[in-house]
């Protein structure tokens, strides 16, 4: 005989009501009533599968299972209401003994949505029909986009926000710039604001309600340059680098030091959280606007593995054609504002991270030697910004000199890389 015991577990809605008293607040107190469930009897599922999706007047809820098993009963049909406290689902699952019985499952995903903003049933109709969590529709609704033009990539082709997101990417890089123009008057014309500037509109909205102070630093690239050179004359790399490689591998090194500054913000629970994987997006003026597209990792990658990727990166972003994947994750960001022109910038910070820096363009000055003998020097500043509310001054300060002493000393690199 098998040594675990096969018990049923009764989901019910109370249980939402317990686990997630802030989130689901909204949520009728007495009745539910089910929108769609995403399971058969007989289906097996695993954590994190949906469920079903249930609605009160207020708000819908998806839910999810945080067990593997087997479907063995649906209580109730679409559009049926039940009462808090009864049972929804009956799953088989392997447990260890006779205390799994009453076992009850946990919401792990909920939805809220406004009473205002939810819409009457023959709008959702349209678009409800696709397998795809709330979320996902209110994001369709919002945008106009009809789900069928979509193929899902998740789970049973199920649409995910990233299908949406890629969609709306693609149809408008397709629109005439024209299309996005109304005019108002001979003199005035109205300009929609669509795709990746539509993003930076909203990001550098909640970016800037960040307290943030800024320190600069000029560094010396003579030695730099002069490695650079070599490299790229010796035939032997298979992309040509520029000083951007080292700059990133720099501030990785820089990071190890300074933890802090690859962290993000839990403002509600005021907490700071260090990541200890070194995500650094690069910011980057494409035709489709401002991107912050990320090399991952880059704590474990060489300064020639980092040209590579970046290489790639530059490639894309001649048409802004990122993947939704290079576009998330970042942990830090750089931005080389330089390549276009200007010696200062006072970066802003990307809201889900606490610092960033820029560099502007190079130039050749007279500077005074150990000898105190005027030689030329090619330098450029480093402008950094971080989130006073946990980075203070001093910490910034010594994490750019140590990127500056990595830059002017860029053997060190070499060996570290």
């Amino acid at each position: 005989m098998a040594s675990y015991a096969r018990k049923h577990v009764k989901y019910a809605i109370k249980h939402i009501f317990k686990q997630n008293e802030d989130q689901l607040r909204t949520l009728s107190q007495d009745i539910t009533t089910f929108k769609e469930w995403y399971v058969k009897v007989g289906d097996k599922v695993s954590q994190f599968d949906n469920i079903c999706e249930v609605q009160s007047d207020k708000a819908s809820v998806t839910i999810t299972s945080r067990y593997d098993g087997i479907i063995k009963k649906i209580h109730y049909d679409t559009e049926q209401v039940a009462y808090v406290g009864k049972p929804l689902v009956d799953i088989e699952v392997e447990g260890d003994g006779p205390e799994e019985t009453n076992q009850r499952l946990q919401v792990t995903e909920t939805q809220q949505t406004s009473e205002n903003n939810l819409k009457t049933e023959s709008e959702q109709d349209n678009n409800d029909y696709s397998l795809c969590i709330p979320s996902v529709r209110r994001l369709a609704r919002q945008y106009k986009v009809d789900l069928k033009n979509i193929t899902g990539t998740g789970k049973n082709s199920r649409i995910l926000k990233e299908d949406v997101l890629r969609y709306l990417q693609q149809t408008s890089q397709k629109e005439e710039p024209k299309s996005q123009e109304e005019t108002i008057s001979e003199k005035e014309k109205v300009i929609k604001i669509t795709g990746f500037q539509k993003a930076m509109f909203q990001t550098m909205t909640a970016s800037l309600k960040i307290p943030h102070f800024v320190y600069t630093e000029e560094i010396k690239t003579t030695k730099l340059s002069t490695l650079r050179l070599n490299l790229n004359q010796s035939g032997e790399l298979n992309v040509k680098l520029s000083m951007v490689p080292f700059f990133i591998k720099a501030l990785s090194l820089g990071l190890v030091e300074y933890p802090i500054l690859n962290s993000s913000l839990d403002v509600n629970n005021e907490n700071i959280i260090l990541k200890s994987y070194h995500n650094i997006g690069l910011a980057m003026d494409t035709k489709m606007g401002l991107a912050v597209p990320v090399i991952k990792n880059v704590e474990n990658k060489s300064i020639l593995k980092i040209a590579e990727e970046l290489k790639l990166i530059m490639e894309n972003g001649k048409n802004g054609n990122f993947s939704i994947e290079q576009l998330k994750g970042g942990t830090f960001t750089f931005s080389n504002i330089g390549v276009i022109g200007g010696l200062h910038a006072s970066p802003v910070i990307l809201g889900s991270q606490v610092a960033i820096v820029a560099i502007g363009a190079t130039k050749v000055v007279p500077r005074f030697d150990e000898n105190l003998t005027v030689v030329s020097e090619e330098v450029v500043n480093m402008s950094s910004a971080a989130d006073h509310r946990v980075i203070d001054g001093a910490t910034m300060a010594h994490f750019v000199n140590t990127v500056k002493n990595y830059i002017e000393n860029p053997h060190l690199l070499l060996i570290k890389s």
